[in-house]
């Protein structure tokens, strides 16, 4: 065997060890996801529990679904919890505040206002656990978030100290129409509610119980508009959840979100290793994507509601206007994209798909070295003539091309169908949705939802 023979033998030698060695990694990996997956629900189940046997003083007078209420499903009826109600019958001062702080309304079109509340959210909004990160909302992102089509200044509400004028508590709604069950006689059709949104007490003011305040204050005002149903998330259980998702991640940046703590090392996986299983392609792969403009929205609304027809809980976007406020690509805050497939035969662009992400970073709580992690959440994506899982491949590029860290997406809509094939990890999170004065038979499941909550 001459010296070019023997080098061929050993290279194909080497390639099987390294291609065995491969798949043992990945069959060790598999299996890690496995145990940390069975663990996760585990803990989750253990929280609802110990959530259920828990007395929620609060929400136990609240028109929401009960506990109790769990086990005879069949009895509930569903639609509001409290009807006939008439706006002259509430109240129309505000609910009395612990002595040296008063309500306001904070002007998010303001720069000064958008600016007070960045600063008390980003200093004492949500935290995880190890209190390792905490969501930074940008300036800009409020004022996305806080000013749709029919917004109103007076559902941003403030708690000042009365003599510093310091902004200490907030919370906030905005308008929205949203169809529950979609074969529900009184929710098909969409009701008209409010998303609730912010809700943010200062640290050091967590044991004067402002909470349940701002929220008797936020449906006060809500209800002098004669809107008496509201849908919020939260990451903590309380009567009754509407349906639990969880959070799942797909690295962008592994050595930073390493570095940083977001994300660990794999069993017998070593940096460069991960970066190479996490590295995407060069350029996006869907013909004709490009961002959306302002001349699509008319066509990405009848995409959109058509959509989401299939979901028992989603939005109803009611106009264009509608769409361009949420969907028309901003820096920092929103961004679009439309596959265009060309002219068609009245000379118009036709669009047939949609992807689309926001940007939500968080502080980095005491790292020397970074500051900031850049993360985007999954929006609404609608894959009609491309595959959903090219199309989120190409979020996934476009994000990374934008400087993002970490894709973040809930395991709503058809969003689990692209998870594995894209390398997403699951999350320690999840996420409550809920509604206020309004019940529903049984908890819907994570495909069931087409609603995105800020």
């Amino acid at each position: 065997v001459g010296p070019s023979e023997g080098a061929k033998k050993r290279r194909g030698a080497g390639a099987k060890s390294r291609g065995e060695g491969r798949r043992e990694r990945e069959g060790a990996e598999m299996e890690d996801k496995r145990e940390i997956e069975a663990l996760l629900e585990q803990m989750h189940l253990k929280e609802k529990e110990e959530a259920m046997q828990k007395k929620h003083s609060f929400w136990e007078s609240q028109p929401v679904k009960q506990f109790s209420e769990e086990q005879n499903s069949e009895t509930v009826e569903e639609g509001p919890v409290q009807v006939n109600q008439d706006a002259e019958g509430v109240r129309e001062t505000g609910y009395a505040l612990p002595g040296g702080y008063e309500w306001c309304d904070c002007d998010i079109s303001s720069a000064e206002g958008a600016q007070e509340v960045y600063t008390l959210l980003s200093e004492n909004y949500v935290e995880d656990d190890d209190n390792m990160f905490r969501f930074n909302y940008s300036s800009h992102f409020l004022s996305w978030a806080l000013q749709p089509p029919g917004f109103k200044p007076f559902w941003h509400v403030g708690v000042r100290v009365i003599k510093s004028k310091k902004l200490v508590a907030f919370i906030s709604a905005i308008p929205a129409k949203i169809r529950v069950g979609k074969n529900s006689p009184k929710g098909k059709d969409g009701v008209s509610m409010v998303e609730i949104n912010f809700l943010c007490v200062h640290k050091k003011l967590r044991t004067k119980r402002l909470a349940p305040v701002l929220i008797r204050e936020i449906t006060r005002r809500v209800n002098l508009f004669d809107i008496w149903q509201a849908s919020y998330t939260a990451g903590v259980i309380i009567p009754t959840p509407l349906a639990t998702c969880r959070y799942f991640h797909r690295s962008l940046n592994p050595k930073k979100l390493i570095e940083v703590g977001f994300s660990k090392l794999g069993k017998r996986m070593t940096l460069s290793r991960t970066i190479k299983l996490h590295k995407l392609p060069q350029k996006t792969s869907t013909p004709g994507l490009r961002r959306m403009s302002k001349e699509d929205a008319p066509q990405v609304l009848e995409l959109l509601n058509a959509y989401l027809a299939q979901f028992d809980l989603a939005c109803l976007f009611q106009s264009v206007d509608e769409v361009e406020h949420w969907f028309l690509p901003r820096e920092n805050v929103i961004y679009t994209y439309v596959v265009d497939a060309g002219e068609g035969k009245d000379g118009k662009r036709k669009i047939t798909d949609i992807m689309s992400f926001y940007s939500l970073p968080s502080t980095i709580i005491g790292n020397e070295h970074h500051k900031e992690l850049r993360a985007a959440f999954s929006y609404y994506n609608i894959a009609n003539t491309a595959s959903l899982k090219s199309l989120m491949e190409d979020a996934l590029i476009c994000a990374r091309d934008e400087n993002f860290d970490v894709f973040n997406a809930l395991d709503i809509m058809q969003n689990a169908e692209f998870m594995k094939d894209l390398k997403f990890g699951i999350g320690d999170g999840h996420l409550q949705y809920y509604l206020y004065n309004w019940k529903v038979k049984k908890a819907l499941t994570p495909q069931q939802v087409g609603l995105v909550l800020l």
